[in-house]
């Protein structure tokens, strides 16, 4: 095992660890693309993706004693996966369900929601406990936080859960209207 803190070797090191990242956030967001159904995106995404790991592996695999290249290796794997989360969270928009069940206060959780500018349908039913009513609401996924905000300060005892949406077909979203 070898650690040469050269300015050539850290400079290198400083490019396997970007490319690794570049390499994973490829691979992150090919991923959601895939989930989706775009194919020949998500195949073109993964050649890229796919040679530059041949490439990164193939230096790190000929030299396994070179502790500041596996360290940046690693590194890449690391941030890479960070970045390519932050980059579907910032750009890719996806349609995220929420949904809340209460025992109280539903109609008037409903009313904030729409105030604030959320579709929600409103549906009675029988939990374990008695009657709930359950709130469901289709939203972008950059809007959850808001649509949870507006929940917790209403009734903060509401269970909240949240699921990704398919494809949306017609509807009311945001003040825009689906066809």
């Amino acid at each position: 095992m070898t650690l040469d803190i050269s300015p050539e070797a850290l400079l290198f090191a400083l490019g396997l660890f970007s490319i690794r990242v570049l390499n994973i956030a490829i691979g992150t967001v090919r991923l959601i693309i895939l989930a989706r159904q775009q194919k020949i995106l998500a195949a073109s995404m993964g050649f890229v993706e796919v040679l530059i790991f041949a490439l990164t592996m193939g230096v790190v695999v000929n030299d396994l004693g070179n502790i500041l290249n596996l360290l940046a290796y690693a590194g890449g794997f690391s941030v890479g996966s960070y970045v390519g989360m932050w980059i579907e969270a910032q750009f890719i928009t996806s349609y995220m369900t929420v949904n809340i069940i209460t025992h109280e206060k539903g109609h008037e959780l409903a009313m904030a929601l729409r105030e604030a500018g959320f579709g929600v349908t409103e549906t009675h039913g029988e939990g374990k406990d008695g009657a709930v009513t359950v709130l469901r609401s289709v939203v972008i996924n950059r809007n959850v936080r808001k649509l949870v905000d507006v929940v917790q300060r209403v009734h903060p005892e509401a269970f909240i859960s949240v699921e990704e949406a398919r494809p949306l077909r017609r509807g009311w979203l945001r003040g825009v209207r689906t066809h």
